[in-house]
């Protein structure tokens, strides 16, 4: 059973899942989760990375059990909540950890808060100019009708993502909790956040260059999904970054807990 006991909190009007680690340390983390799953995808390194760092994890708003709402599905406004999200929980100076959808809101939230994050983690995220995502992504990204994704059963486009994790087996109570966030049309109401890339990944490409808060590049090359493309990307326009590549699927970070806990732990150290 997950250690991660969670708990909703109302920021700007809107409630929002999250979980916090019981000690307190020097440095504090804010980890932002990643799409399909929820904030339980740290479950396999929430002991470790605990034991570096106060975590703050959330789900952002319209996903996981997060309220949703319109005008955030976009990277950029995402970006901004980010930043609302560390000061409800009177974070300094928070190590940020963008997985998946986290990656380009968390760049955007880096540009527009200079200084406001001690340093980024980001990677599994489409950021790269022009797009290069594999499918399912790839297609709903540039879907033109949204219609058949909401006659689509959503926990069954749950499943078959899960279905994709290699070499680690989901707790049951973490599998049911990530199903337990799809109701309705969930999934489809959660979609404009990608096909917002369209229009601002290239706003993003040009703020790059200009981010100086230190970030992370983490890259699996067997993601199909988020080609290792993209993680190259970041590591030639960001001015002071690391890259870090494994070679896993998608959800490296359940896929290979140990490599990615043990690149964050470093990080931290070191910054």
């Amino acid at each position: 059973m997950s250690e991660i006991k969670t708990a909703f909190r109302t920021i700007d009007g809107l409630s929002v899942r999250y979980a916090q680690s019981t000690e307190p340390r020097d440095a504090e983390a804010l980890l932002l989760a990643p799409w399909p799953e929820n904030l339980l995808a740290y479950d396999a390194t929430w002991s470790r990375l605990a034991e570096h760092a106060h975590l703050t994890a959330v789900d952002l708003p319209g996903f996981g059990h997060s309220e949703l709402r319109a005008d955030l599905l976009s990277p950029k406004a995402m970006g901004e909540f980010v930043a609302r999200i560390a000061d409800s929980f009177g974070l300094s100076r928070p190590h940020l950890v963008g997985p998946d959808i986290g990656t380009s809101a968390a760049l955007f939230a880096a540009s527009a808060h200079p200084g406001r994050f001690r340093s980024l983690t980001v990677g599994g995220g489409g950021v790269a100019v022009p797009i290069e995502l594999g499918d399912p992504l790839r297609a709903w990204v540039f879907a033109e009708d949204l219609a058949p994704y909401r006659a689509m059963g959503p926990k069954d486009v749950v499943t078959l993502a899960l279905s994709t994790i290699a070499g680690y087996d989901l707790p049951d109570d973490v599998r049911e909790d990530y199903l337990a966030a799809y109701s309705g049309e969930r999934f489809a109401d959660q979609i404009p956040y990608v096909q917002a890339y369209r229009a601002e990944l290239p706003v993003l490409a040009d703020l790059l260059p200009a981010i100086q808060t230190p970030v992370q590049v983490f890259s699996s090359t067997s993601d199909a999904v988020v080609p290792p493309a993209n993680g190259e990307y970041l590591h030639r326009l960001l001015p002071h970054n690391r890259l870090d590549v494994v070679d896993k699927g998608h959800f490296v970070w359940e896929e290979d807990a140990d490599w990615f806990a043990g690149i964050l732990t470093d990080w931290w150290a070191e910054n």
